[in-house]
């Protein structure tokens, strides 16, 4: 199998693992948008794209924590899913962005 096949089927599982966390519970949710993250990491960002990635995946965090903080007061269930979802995206794109960020500090090393 193709390595740009696996990085675009980690990335979509990624993403609706992310949505299911919202709505079910997963077992070992966190582990597996970690791994996955990881592997999108590394095969799907380029060293061209690393400068947009990067600071797209810092104003994301930002965001799903001032989101998590103010859906959290609101303490419905539809702000408990959203809280969820948020708090497992931040997980997908930080292990993401630790990737992606390690590269760019060996790459400006050399």
């Amino acid at each position: 199998m193709n390595l740009d096949v696996i990085g675009k089927w980690a990335f979509i599982a990624g993403l609706v693992l992310v949505l299911l966390t919202g709505f079910i519970a997963v077992p070992m949710a966190a582990l597996a948008l970690f791994v996955l993250g990881i592997v999108v990491g590394f095969l799907n960002i380029t060293a061209k794209e690393t400068e947009k990635f990067l600071i797209a995946t810092v104003a994301l965090i930002v965001l799903g924590v001032a989101g998590i903080q103010s859906l959290s007061i609101l303490g419905t269930t539809i702000g408990t899913a959203l809280s969820t979802i948020l708090a497992s995206l931040i997980a997908f794109a930080g292990a993401s962005a630790l990737v992606v960020a390690v590269k760019a500090i060996i790459e400006m090393g050399k």
